[in-house]
């Protein structure tokens, strides 16, 4: 309906006298907003991926409400939109595959729509990292609240948290656990909205955010539904305006050293090995690559610090209890580039030195740490040119370095079909690999990646397997589990021409994955694995267009050139 100018916008329309300016504010108060509402300034959006497809992300409609109070306190306009939303249990074939379409949807709603800035409301795993993308290549000035992680349960007066669905769904196929059980945990394992309550992908994403400068500093481990978020999330609206006023756009916080410290955090943390996608996804959208060489260097001169479910005994409480992710940086700080910015606007170093260290077993010291360096092993070699990567410090040490005969299953039904086939007589020394299941032959990537240990080794006692994979793990998963081997089998990586009995070597202290086949054998074999090209919407969108792993899975028409971003104008204080 407009008729001055039909160019992307901000909130100016709001307050102009033409009859753009007239429309804009009929419809706003048609919704019930007063005459002075309608007139104020900045207009922050509030992007919400609340959706009831989407539990972990069911408690942001009513922090909306809290960022609102904040906006409003300051002066602002809120307005509320919705994008589509992901939740990493019901999506299929995976949330990765739709990761992309979401930040798109947001990266067009932040553009089009007549705001100044935006808080976005994420939480489940891929809303986070699709909303930061999109915000990014969007430019306007944009803060995040994340969803919280939900409260722990309890079975037999033990935490139950939903990493130990693994533990469970294994002891349920080896018969140790009953149906009735079974039933029991149903109920017990998500016991309220919120994230997942583990150092999972979520949980990560979150910190990344908070490491990132995009949300509040300490505001990532606090419970979804406290007080404690709600009150963070009204700051986040007060400090929306304060970003809007200044016109500071994402690419302020979003830097090359802001995200070496995210990814330093993320080995310190033992964090999800889905947030290596993820942040050079981020990266691209600045036109900047991390690169497997550059984030081998830095786990290698990184402590990991965190022992906190799944990858320790502790819970995330204890680790918000140590000081959250403040505690951790403040660890971490001769290591990183504290001139970076935080969520208040600060260096963090400024915020850095107020923060005192506290004594907790769920976070141990850079002088005593868990793990001297390399939790996150970054991994090349004849299997997997392109890179590959291991959360070493949540593998059996025993098999950091391994020989073993391949076992081969041609995507998931594959595997679940024949896993516990006695005859395909696997042992504790095979490798198990998992083919046809990467961006492309996913499609998108599941969280497969974790194959299932055999039921007859269960029987004996056997808790972990090298498993080989182009597909994703869980953030909640643990074990030797190599993941995003590229390039993937479906694109002609060597993966597709593996067969069983063939010697694969691992090697997590040298950062080697190598299939020991002589040149001319593998010369002779045919990939055994192909994707066919879909013919028509997303799907086929998604096939000419999908990157690699090492790429971080964006579309590469979404990435930033090398043109610098066009200047974001700031709001004046003294405007109404």
């Amino acid at each position: 309906m407009s008729q001055n100018d039909t160019k992307k916008g901000n909130g100016d329309v709001f307050s102009s006298p033409d009859r753009d300016g007239f429309i804009h504010r009929a419809f706003m108060r048609g919704a019930g907003h007063s005459a002075a509402a309608v007139r104020r300034r900045p207009v922050i959006g509030i992007c919400n991926s609340f959706s009831e497809l989407n539990p972990c992300n069911a408690g942001l409609r009513d922090l909306a409400r809290s960022v609102e109070r904040g906006v409003v306190a300051a002066g602002g306009f809120p307005l509320e939109f919705p994008t589509i939303s992901l939740a990493e249990p019901f999506i299929r074939p995976s949330t990765l595959y739709l990761r992309n379409l979401m930040a798109i949807d947001v990266e067009e709603m932040i553009s089009s729509s007549p705001i100044d800035a935006v808080v976005l409301l994420g939480g489940c795993d891929k809303t986070v990292p699709a909303q930061l993308m999109g915000a990014i290549s969007a430019g306007k000035p944009a803060m995040a609240v994340t969803a919280g992680p939900r409260a722990v349960g309890r079975l037999h007066g033990a935490p139950l948290t939903i990493d130990d669905l693994w533990t469970l769904s294994d002891r349920r196929r080896s018969g140790a656990l009953g149906e009735d059980e079974w039933e029991t945990v149903e109920g017990l394992l998500v016991p309220g909205v919120g994230t997942c309550n583990v150092l999972g992908t979520a949980v990560t994403m979150a910190m990344i955010a908070e490491t990132l400068g995009m949300s509040l500093p300490g505001s990532s481990l606090l419970p979804a539904t406290s007080g404690a978020r709600a009150a963070a999330a009204e700051e986040t609206g007060r400090r929306a305006v304060e970003r809007a006023r200044g016109g500071q756009p994402p690419t302020d916080f979003v830097t090359p050293a802001a995200l070496e410290n995210a990814f330093r955090m993320l080995c310190a943390v033992s964090g999800s090995t889905n947030a290596v996608i993820h942040l050079e996804a981020i990266a691209g959208r600045i036109g900047h690559r991390l690169g497997m060489r550059a984030m081998a260097e830095w786990s290698w001169s990184t402590p990991v610090l965190a022992q906190v479910r799944p990858s320790g005994p502790h819970l995330l409480e204890d680790l918000e209890e140590a000081g959250g992710l403040p505690a951790v940086l403040k660890e971490l700080q001769p290591l990183l580039h504290t001139d970076a910015l935080a969520g208040t606007g600060e260096t963090w170093a400024q915020v850095l030195s107020r923060v005192t260290h506290r004594d907790s077993p769920a976070l141990r010291t850079a002088a005593d740490p868990v793990f001297a360096a390399g939790g996150l092993a970054m991994l090349h070699g004849t299997l997997a040119p392109a890179g590959a990567v291991l959360k070493r410090s949540a593998a059996d040490p025993r098999l950091w370095r391994h020989r073993g005969p391949a076992v081969v299953f041609d995507g998931v039904a594959d595997l679940h079909a024949r896993i516990d086939d006695p005859g395909l007589g696997i042992t504790e020394d095979s490798v198990l690999v998992l083919r046809g299941a990467g961006p492309v032959g996913g499609p998108g990537m599941p969280e497969v990646g974790q194959l299932p240990i055999p039921r007859r080794l269960l029987h004996k006692g056997v808790t972990d397997l090298v498993r080989i994979s182009d597909a994703r793990m869980s953030g909640t998963a643990t074990g030797t589990v190599v993941l995003h081997v590229a390039p993937e089998a479906a694109e002609g990586g060597p993966l597709a021409l593996v067969r069983d009995g063939d010697p694969i070597v691992l090697d997590a202290l040298d950062g080697r994955l190598d299939l020991d086949v002589d040149e001319a054998e593998l010369a002779r074999r045919t990939p055994a694995v192909t994707a066919p090209a879909p013919r028509r919407g997303y799907a086929a969108l998604y096939r000419r267009h999908i990157t690699q792993a090492p790429e971080g899975c964006d579309f590469d028409f979404l990435t930033a050139t090398a043109e610098p971003s066009p200047a974001v104008p700031a709001v004046p204080a003294d405007r109404p």
